[in-house]
């Protein structure tokens, strides 16, 4: 695709978001937009960039929890709630786009592609996985008393595997929508996090959970790879079913550790 007509569909699907805020989330015509902007950014920046990240993650339903004041008119502040939310979606949507275009100026169009994992990240990426799965356990050999006893032990792994020279271990913070987040473990050059979660007992579950789902939003503005590591003191009795709604976004990967 040209530099120019890469501009102009990105300046197409700018201008729809005026006829959008017209209709309702998840209208027909929101939807169309939606996958076809989505398609758009895949094959101008690839999934690997940020502006598709970005716009991955957007959220079309309200931001902050639904607050009623009567049951007679519950419903009618509930639709106008999602509809703010939703504007607000597109509010933000139209920002990833003009970032798109500003970006192609910069750069131009021939620069701003981001490939996918290369064999070599795949690589490295599968070696912190295989570290992971196999040596955390033994090195816990005692119950860990809090979290930072289990992103210790991981830095001790990286470490024994001369992986410390490539990543960064709370050093990197950045913001998303007004908070600000700084990932456990950091690989820049495979673009990956590695962040450590420790299943203590009953009541930590829910609020782990909690943050897995936020920090999944937020992480994937910025990186590619989500590596989630729950270290579990027997609490988790399903694995799969605590996984797999984590798992079904792309490149995010929960190891579950048993003590």
């Amino acid at each position: 695709m040209k530099q120019s007509q890469a501009i102009k569909h990105l300046q197409n699907k700018i201008d729809d978001i005026t006829k959008l805020q017209t209709r309702y989330g998840f209208s027909s015509e929101h939807t169309k937009w939606a996958i076809s902007t989505a398609q758009l950014l895949e094959d101008i920046f690839g999934k690997s960039s940020r502006i598709y990240r970005n716009f991955m993650a957007l959220k079309w339903n309200p931001r902050e929890p639904i607050i009623t004041r009567g049951f007679e008119d519950i419903q009618l502040q509930m639709r106008e709630q999602k509809f703010q939310g939703y504007l607000a979606g597109l509010d933000t949507a139209k920002g990833v786009l003009q970032a798109g275009i500003e970006l192609i100026q910069i750069k131009g169009i021939e620069k701003v592609f981001e490939e996918k994992n290369t064999p070599k990240e795949s690589s490295n990426i599968l070696k912190i996985i295989t570290l992971l799965e196999n040596k955390l356990r033994k090195l816990l050999r005692e119950v860990p008393d809090s979290e930072d006893e289990v992103n210790d032990a991981i830095e001790n792994l990286f470490i024994g595997a001369e992986l410390d020279g490539e990543y960064s271990r709370e050093k990197i913070s950045f913001q998303y929508s007004s908070k600000s987040y700084t990932p456990d473990f950091v690989f820049e050059k495979i673009n990956t996090v590695v962040e450590g979660k420790y299943v203590k007992h009953k009541d930590s579950l829910r609020r782990i959970i909690k943050e897995i789902n936020d920090y999944i939003v937020a992480f994937k503005t910025r990186y590619n790879n989500l590596i989630f590591v729950v270290y579990d003191n027997g609490i988790i009795r399903d694995e799969d079913e605590f996984k797999n709604d984590f798992q079904s976004i792309e490149h995010v990967l929960v190891l579950i550790i048993k003590h």
